[in-house]
């Protein structure tokens, strides 16, 4: 008897995921457990296995549609049993055979009730509305786009164009970031910090690090600085329940890093930081970052973060304007440490100087207590010896 095999729920929240590629075909004798299809959700790139051995039958989605948690993905034969084309038959009976696929009926809107419902309380004509997903449906992403584009002419192309789908994780990044804008108060403070002494740490321990098979960057400094302020200062080490106009003190330090791969920024998760040494979260970061950029992260490492922090400095920037990682309530940005003019006890000398760049929502917190936070951790990086004695 065929088993009909649908999109499982992946957890997290997760409703639907890009189908990105299938790893079998109609035919091929599969066991149990093995990977059948790639998909890419909001959070990585996953496989789903096959939940019995047997033999492949229909395959009813296509590489690079949109696929929602329950849709049929596919069904699986006993070993001994020929796919039938009229039928297909699942563990509650038979199913009625796939439709062809065909062109909408002039005028029909292919849309998921919670994108009509959406749209409905946004006032948007979801005619108006050009769908990316598999026949033209539209999904939310379409939705947000049509936002951003609403009263804006639409002018012809008086050039050479090439014209580019947010697909996979740029899509993902899109919508989570234009969510993160709507739901959060976001404000940013900066401040700068005089780090030549923990560079010059640095500088000095780092042949010792390399012979243990250890990368020493500046980072896990500046994450054991930032765990310590948030200490004293946890209202930023929280989440907000919009529902009930909670706010959610975490009493423990995951933090999500930035990580920058070929499709644009992940953020794998660095768990029990106040755990953790200096030369242990060196070790552990390298490990995420490289999983990360070669996509073969596991999805749980991509879950659970309650703070974040961005190194963009890593890549030229100064200051900047980091959007909160939802449902994080505050984003640490690192920038370009340079080397610059600065009095420094009481003379002028060439120091080492890093920018930062705070964004916090409004709603936690006020700008007072955002600038103390920043200070403390200012505090840290500046006197590498109190960074120490207070660790792990």
């Amino acid at each position: 008897m065929a088993f009909a095999l649908n999109f499982p729920d992946l957890g997290e929240g997760i409703v639907e995921a890009e189908l990105r590629k299938w790893l079998v075909k109609p035919g091929d004798k599969v066991v149990e457990h093995q990977p059948l299809v790639e998909v890419e959700t909001d959070k990585a790139v996953v496989d789903i296995p096959s939940p019995r051995a047997g033999t492949i039958g229909s395959i009813l989605r296509q590489e690079g549609e949109t696929d929602r948690v329950g849709e049929l993905l596919l069904t699986i034969l006993d070993t001994a049993e020929e796919p039938s084309p009229s039928r297909k038959v699942g563990i509650v009976g038979e199913l009625p055979e796939a439709p062809e696929l065909s062109p909408s009926r002039e005028g029909e809107v292919r849309a998921t009730p919670q994108v009509r419902k959406l749209a409905r309380e946004r006032g948007i004509d979801l005619q108006q509305v050009t769908g990316s997903g598999p026949r033209g449906s539209i999904s939310l992403a379409d939705l947000e786009s049509s936002v951003q584009l609403a009263g804006a002419a639409v002018t012809p192309d008086f050039g050479p164009v090439e014209r580019q789908p947010l697909k996979g994780l740029r899509r993902t990044i899109a919508r989570n970031v234009l969510l993160s804008q709507r739901e959060a108060a976001a404000v940013t403070v900066m401040e700068e910090v005089d780090l030549t002494e923990l560079w010059e740490l640095r500088q000095r321990e780092q042949p010792d690090m390399e012979a243990m098979g250890t990368h020493l960057t500046m980072l896990p400094f500046f994450i054991k600085a930032t765990q310590h302020a948030l200490k004293e200062f946890p209202r930023f080490n929280a989440a907000i329940d919009s529902a009930t106009e909670t706010v959610i003190i975490k009493q423990h330090y995951h933090f999500g890093i930035a990580v920058e791969t070929g499709d644009g920024l992940m953020v794998p998760v660095l768990r029990d930081v106040d755990r953790k040494s200096i030369i242990d979260l060196a070790g552990e970061l390298q490990r995420l970052e490289e999983r990360a950029r070669t996509r073969t992260i596991a999805l749980e490492e991509l879950q659970g973060n309650s703070f974040t922090i961005t190194n963009y400095g890593h890549y030229g920037g100064l200051f900047a304007t980091p959007i909160i990682n939802r449902p994080d309530v505050a984003i640490l940005g690192f920038g370009r440490i340079a080397q610059r003019p600065w009095v420094h006890q009481g003379e002028l000398a060439i120091r080492r100087i890093l920018p930062l760049s705070l964004t916090f929502d409004h709603r936690i917190s006020d700008g007072a207590d955002a600038a103390r936070f920043l200070a403390k951790v200012v505090h840290y990086l500046e006197d590498p010896a109190r960074l120490f004695i207070e660790s792990v």
